[in-house]
């Protein structure tokens, strides 16, 4: 069931493709799910196929079945070349900037990206001599002026990290490919099932598989697709690096794929009614989510998406410490804590003035990330409810 050829691929919906990809149970004794293989050693049944290295699979860290089936199937969903799995999202963020980067080189990160993606740049990368620049978000096109002889790559996240700003991404791979400039995207919010940004452009999408991959808050993952001409420098990167997935992240990961589509829907229908529910609060100063016709980047996202997942974030009106607190501690449905894309609803407030450079971070008020999780959408609206009763008490 994992063997159909392309041309059949071409005729199926995303929702039918995830879950068939990836798998060939009677390759597995007709169980329905590609097993997990534990392992480092692999034997080699004659010295000519050791020397030789010719088999599918010479070594545990270079690949198991289990991990070629998750690769083979996130491949052919992101429409790449060949798919890299990572321990973690991060680790595949680093991966990638690592495999196109040398001493002297200088790179243009968008100012609103992850912010451990900021500090790998700001740390190790120029410790090794790379420069990197962050730039407006917004700049579409005028990327073009930043670009210098040395520049090797531009890095998208669309939309931003947080604060969820949308990037054209077809106007900046133009120009960088103009300059034979590179250009990476982290994808993590939409998925490949909502965006795909290598149709838009871009040589290199990133995503963190621990969020909605996975989708269940219970394991770390990330992945790296290529297009062909940049397929060939992450397989070399992870290679060196001694880059793998853990054998049980890898089936969770396969697990998680199966029911991404109908968990996306969900999401995003509990997304959008909570951000339009707070939009209409007298609390909330602004909503940051590109699903809204009412947001500055609503036009590009639905140009370059399919579909909106359950992060988004909202500024409050100023509010006494103590009134948040009242707020947020009393939460019963959403819980506090960093990551997203699981099945349970999360918030955590943020500020982004300290590490913002090329543009200025100036909210109203306390800003909050929030993910809608797969929950009964008028129990989280009920528990938000009574939230700002709690925080109007306070002030």
């Amino acid at each position: 069931m994992g063997n159909k050829d392309d041309e059949t691929h071409a005729h199926r919906a995303s929702a039918t493709e995830i879950i068939h990809l990836g798998r060939d149970p009677f390759a597995h004794h007709g169980f329905v799910n590609t097993p997990v293989y534990r392992g480092s050693t692999v034997l080699y049944p004659t010295l000519e196929s050791l020397e030789a290295k010719s088999q599918p699979y010479t070594y545990g860290r270079r690949g198991t079945p289990t991990v070629r089936a998750l690769q083979d199937a996130l491949t052919q969903i992101a429409g790449g070349a060949d798919t890299k799995l990572t321990a973690s999202g991060y680790q595949a963020v680093t991966t990638a900037l690592l495999a196109f980067v040398e001493t002297g080189d200088h790179i243009l990160i968008s100012d609103t990206v992850y912010e451990p993606t900021r500090q790998f740049c700001d740390y190790l990368l120029k410790r090794i001599g790379v420069e990197t620049q962050y730039y407006d978000p917004l700049i579409g096109a005028g990327i073009a002026t930043l670009i210098r002889p040395n520049t090797r790559l531009v890095y998208v996240e669309s939309p931003g990290s947080q604060t969820f700003e949308m990037q054209d991404i077809p106007a900046i791979a133009e120009a960088a490919h103009k300059k034979n400039v590179w250009v990476l995207a982290d994808n993590t919010w939409a998925s490949p099932l909502y965006c795909q940004p290598l149709a838009l452009g871009a040589d290199v999408v990133i995503e963190a598989g621990t969020k909605y991959l996975v989708g269940h808050a219970d394991a770390l993952l990330g992945f790296i697709t290529s297009n062909a001409r940049a397929a060939k420098h992450i397989e070399r990167a992870a290679g060196t690096l001694g880059v793998c997935p853990g054998s049980e992240e890898t089936f969770l990961g396969l697990r998680g794929l199966r029911t991404l589509d109908v968990r996306l829907v969900r999401h995003q229908e509990t997304g959008l009614r909570l951000a339009e529910w707070l939009r209409a609060r007298p609390e909330i100063a602004r909503v940051l989510h590109p699903a809204l016709p009412t947001d500055p980047g609503h036009a590009l996202w639905k140009r370059d998406c399919k579909g909106a997942t359950g992060l988004f974030s909202v500024i409050l009106k100023p509010v006494p410490k103590p009134a948040l607190a009242a707020f947020l501690n009393g939460l019963t449905l959403f819980g506090m804590g960093y990551s997203w894309g699981g099945y349970e609803s999360l918030v955590i407030p943020f500020d982004c003035t300290p590490y913002r450079t090329a543009t200025r971070w100036q909210p109203e008020g306390q800003a909050l990330r929030f993910h809608a999780g797969l929950e009964n959408v008028d129990d989280l609206i009920a528990d938000l409810d009574a939230g700002f009763a709690r925080l109007h008490a306070a002030s």
